[in-house]
């Protein structure tokens, strides 16, 4: 069993993000804030759990360097299981009662939640046996949604300007989308998408419910999505103000454990 090193510090952190589609993990040097190892895995269909912790067990077997000492573990689950609730209407004991409308629940499932600034809380779904199969290896460690990372991230950016900003996540077949105005989150969720069409349609669609105006509003792009991407070429035939994230760490990076686009691996080295 490797765990978490008490006794003496390693100053290291691992990162992982897993989803049904595919693995991340990280692990930053914090000594000299360099990030020594990488490794993503892409899946070639949509996996269930258990088949998800089947390739993790794999991986250990056979990524000598995941199983290195770590101080400190942050996994995040990517998954569409999650409701976002005011605080003020978020009762801990009725948790799923706010998951039932928008996803099938079972009697074995554990809720859980994260608490997003002052006034919202991310109620979801983890994976329990992914959870308990990290525990057993590291102890205790942190957990939390990766909607909860992304918006949070984005709250804590300077507020430049009163200018809506749209901020679109793009996973392989589905993103997230997370508009903040005058610093409060307006609205966040996630969507899947087939082509280009559906990609602009329910961007389109949500600004339209918002009353946003896509000659007005800022489009920030992060995630697996650039320049050449067709869904990128389309949304700039219908947005006026569209760009990617710019610099969003301090780290730099082992040649060997460098993403081939760090946009693309936003929430892990966020997370770190």
């Amino acid at each position: 069993m490797v765990t978490t090193n008490k006794e003496k510090d390693v100053y290291k952190k691992l990162s992982i993000q897993v989803s049904l589609n595919g693995l991340s993990f990280c692990i930053l040097n914090r000594k000299d804030n360099k990030i020594c190892y990488f490794k993503k895995v892409d899946f070639e269909k949509q996996l269930d759990p258990i088949k998800v912790l089947s390739k993790i067990e794999l991986l250990y077997e056979h990524e000598e360097q995941l199983n290195q000492p770590v101080d400190e573990v942050a996994l995040l689950f990517n998954n569409a299981l999650f409701s976002l609730v005011p605080e003020n209407l978020f009762d801990e004991d009725n948790a799923a009662s706010y998951l039932k409308f928008n996803t099938r629940i079972l009697k074995t499932d554990f809720i859980a939640f994260d608490k997003i600034g002052q006034d919202t809380v991310n109620v979801y779904i983890p994976y329990a046996n992914i959870t308990n199969y990290f525990f057993d290896r590291y102890g205790e460690f942190e957990y939390r949604h990766s909607l909860s990372v992304l918006i949070e991230s984005f709250l804590s950016l300077p507020k430049e300007s009163d200018t809506p900003k749209v901020y679109l996540h793009v996973h392989k077949n589905f993103y997230e989308l997370v508009i903040i105005e005058n610093g409060k989150l307006v609205f966040a969720n996630s969507f899947e998408y087939d082509t280009k069409d559906d990609f602009l349609y329910y961007l389109l669609f949500t600004a339209e419910q918002l009353k946003l105006d896509p000659e007005k509003f800022e489009l920030i792009l992060l995630g697996e999505i650039n320049k050449n991407s067709e869904e990128y070429k389309m949304a700039w035939e219908y947005i006026k103000n569209i760009s990617f994230m710019g610099p969003f760490h301090p780290f730099t990076f082992e040649e060997t454990a460098k993403p081939k686009e760090e946009l693309s691996e936003y929430l892990l080295i966020k997370s770190l």
